[in-house]
């Protein structure tokens, strides 16, 4: 009797210690459309039965706002200028937000830009993090899970410091701590119009990583150098309550899907050379990826009625979806150009029912959490 009440206080003991649970294994899987189909706000009030339709936890959208001229303005175009955006002017994105019967797409996400990016990194700051904070009130107010971050140079080459205006008055390092502590304003708008706000960058530290091979050295002479920078300004600022997620646009082509680990070890640890906090950097970072339908169409060209010509076969399409959503922390987001999956019209457009399908069976699998 002994050995057995032993036996069970030893039981209730280790049934008292918290299980350990990695964030990878604990996240659910979001599966976001993203692409030439891009809705404003406007279009997801009026067909968001339509959308909820297809096989996604939610899309990128863009605001609906009334610019200076007192026309409609496109809000993400000039979140990193010199225009700061009102409460008026941004009043229509949310209203439209508020008035949509969203009930499956759990998971938007406002698309917020590095553009036009015609800013020093010394320059006056305030209209870019007024934005920020208005960019994230607007997902908060309309029950989005966040924004999506796009980091591409569009217009200027912002993370660029061969390209700044000062870079032959100011050294590299004077340039990446002024990045730094923008990067730290910008998150801390972000928090602020949104605690707890979701952060789906298009690429995070695995850009300015991939771009030096890992060599820090070489950041002053990479195209996206002072994105890390900018990034660890971020981390800086970041409450652990907030979720920084790199999309990794580069896994766009991943048909062979071994990719998939080789990008989830970059994004989970080789990264960290480029990170100061080292620490922080696991409770407030996470691994997504970025899956394009139409892989270089302009190249391989897309063929709606012979699947087979196309970069992704459906079969391809899926398995790779599941790979991506298994190896993610929680996020993987669909891209596409010629294919859409909603229009004015109704319905899909160059879109065969084969890649919906693909998209279904991929996600109805549950991903092998090893």
């Amino acid at each position: 009797m002994k050995s057995i009440a032993m036996l069970l206080a030893a039981l209730l003991t280790l049934a008292a210690i918290p299980t350990q649970v990695d964030a990878k294994d604990a996240a659910p899987r979001k599966l976001i459309e993203f692409g030439w189909d891009e809705p404003d706000t406007a279009f997801m009030r009026a067909h968001i039965a339509e959308m909820e339709k297809t096989p996604f936890d939610g899309c990128v959208f863009h605001a609906r706002c009334i610019g200076a001229d007192g026309k409609a303005a496109n809000m993400l175009w000039d979140d990193w200028g010199k225009h700061a955006y009102t409460e008026a002017e941004i009043r229509p994105a949310i209203d439209d937000l508020k008035g949509t019967p969203f009930h499956r797409f759990t998971d938007n996400l406002l698309r917020f830009n590095v553009s036009p990016g015609d800013v020093d990194w010394f320059d006056d700051y305030s209209s870019i993090v007024n934005n920020a904070e208005l960019a994230a009130r607007i997902a908060r107010e309309g029950h989005c899970a966040g924004i999506l971050f796009d980091t591409e140079q569009y217009d200027h080459r912002l993370f660029d410091y061969r390209a700044q205006r000062d870079t032959g008055k100011k050294s590299w390092d004077e340039y990446a701590r002024q990045a730094r502590q923008r990067g730290r304003q910008v998150m801390n708008a972000f928090q602020k119009g949104y605690p707890g706000i979701k952060l789906l960058l298009t690429f995070s530290f695995s850009l300015p990583y991939q771009e030096t091979r890992g060599d820090a050295s070489k950041l002053p002479t990479a195209r996206y150098g002072l994105l890390a920078p900018f990034l660890n300004g971020m981390v800086d600022a970041a409450n652990e309550n907030v979720q920084i997620i790199d999309g990794f646009e580069s896994s766009y082509g991943y048909k062979d899907i071994t990719r998939f680990d080789t990008a989830s070890d970059l994004m989970r640890d080789r990264v960290k050379s480029f990170v100061d906090d080292k620490q922080k950097y696991p409770k407030v970072c996470r691994v997504g990826f970025g899956v394009w339908i139409d892989e270089d169409w302009r190249k391989t060209g897309w063929n709606a009625e012979d699947v087979s010509k196309n970069f992704y076969s459906p079969d391809a399409l899926e398995e790779t979806v599941r790979k991506a959503l298994e190896s993610s922390d929680g996020y993987v987001w669909i891209y596409t150009e010629q294919p859409r999956w909603w229009s004015d019209a109704g319905g899909p457009v160059k879109l065969p029912a084969a890649y919906e399908k693909a998209v279904r069976r991929a996600r109805s699998q549950p991903p092998n959490r090893k």
